[in-house]
């Protein structure tokens, strides 16, 4: 497994996001850390990736150690970083895009959704066996898209207000045309075909042009989730990725379980509770033909997975995962809390910069 990370380049005035990724990644250039920095498709955006792993801890360690690194190099350009889905007061139409030849072809393309695209996730990588496992493991997580929304929340603010919903960044992704789900192929050559198909008719070019929620990945050999905010520790981000983990762990071990006919039905609508009310979502399981508060489902999932997440070393994320559900919280409610205490979103940006340096 491995892990992206989307971070907010903030201004240690302010903390308004600034153009800080040409002079952070110059800094970064200059000493050895692990794993990658690169830029995003804004210059007040960078991402960070993990390299591969297989235990839960390793990983934790090897973001904490990176972050630590971040941190270090923004210190001394007068820079902060953050976590978070959105930041809660920075205007789009301000933001420069990033002089990389593929990200001015998508400003090109897309205007200013472009721009507006500067929202930060997290992306999960899972190895596949193969092909046709890559394909059955895209559609069958697609029931588990809202359970890793609710737990990964973290961007109840956007544009100085509060949006009412926990994840308010999977409203920019959704702009794009390409956004989405995979067609419900069986196997990869049924994937592989529809790909010829759409770059036949020159809609497009790599796997990059899909904006879907889990996408294969070829060249990683993975299948990538793509749903989840940036927590706004690095830790959270591991709990995410081991329990990505254990989830598919715990479906190899199933080989009967087929996506079920109707599983594409209800998804919109999960996917939009679990936006808009986090762990208090509504959850439509079409197996059981039944609609349950998604913190049920997600307890009983990770209660059914956590066998499969022993050998793997990731029981205690799971266990932590655990009570997070049960406790009901997530990032955005402690987001919600901490904005209540201070005096402004500058403020509350402070202390989101805080809780990543330091959590």
């Amino acid at each position: 497994m491995g892990v992206e990370l989307e971070l907010q380049i903030l201004s240690s005035h302010d903390y308004n996001l600034t153009r800080g990724a040409p002079d952070l990644l110059e800094q970064l250039a200059r000493r050895d850390h692990p794993g990658n920095v690169v830029p995003e498709i804004t210059e007040a955006m960078i991402e960070l990736n993990s390299t591969v792993h297989h235990r839960y801890e390793e990983l934790a360690a090897e973001l904490e150690t990176l972050r630590d690194h971040l941190v270090a190099a923004a210190d001394r350009l007068h820079l902060a970083l953050a976590g978070g889905g959105t930041h809660p007061f920075q205007r789009w139409s301000d933001q420069r895009i990033y002089p990389k030849a593929r990200y001015l072809a998508v400003s090109e393309l897309y205007g200013y959704l472009a721009k507006q695209f500067t929202v930060f996730g997290q992306h999960i990588h899972i190895a596949c066996r193969d092909g046709d496992e890559a394909v059955r493991l895209t559609r069958l997580l697609s029931r588990y898209i809202p359970h890793f929304i609710a737990l990964s929340a973290s961007s109840p603010f956007y544009q100085g207000v509060d949006t009412a919903f926990d994840s308010s960044r999977l409203s920019a992704v959704n702009a794009f045309p390409l956004s989405g789900t995979m067609p419900p192929v069986d196997d990869w050559a049924g994937f592989r075909d529809y790909f010829q198909r759409m770059a036949g008719y020159g809609v497009v070019r790599s796997m990059k042009d899909f904006y879907w929620d889990i996408r294969p990945k070829p060249n990683y050999g993975t299948i990538e989730l793509r749903i989840c905010d940036t927590p706004l520790t690095p830790r959270q981000a591991a709990r995410l990725a081991a329990f990505a983990q254990a989830l598919v762990a715990w479906l190899r071990s199933e080989p009967g379980i087929v996506p079920h006919p109707d599983l594409g039905m209800p998804y919109t609508f999960n996917r939009f509770q679990a936006c808009r009310f986090g762990l208090a979502a509504q959850f439509i399981d079409v197996a059981g033909s039944r609609e349950r508060p998604l913190c049920d489902d997600l307890t009983d999932t990770l209660e059914r997975v956590l066998p499969h997440s022993v050998p793997l070393g990731g029981a205690q994320a799971i266990h932590e995962l655990l009570q997070q559900v049960r406790r009901m919280e997530n990032d955005a409610g402690w987001l919600r809390a901490t904005a209540a205490r201070e005096p402004s979103l500058g403020h509350l940006m402070l202390r989101q910069a805080e809780r990543w340096a330091n959590g």
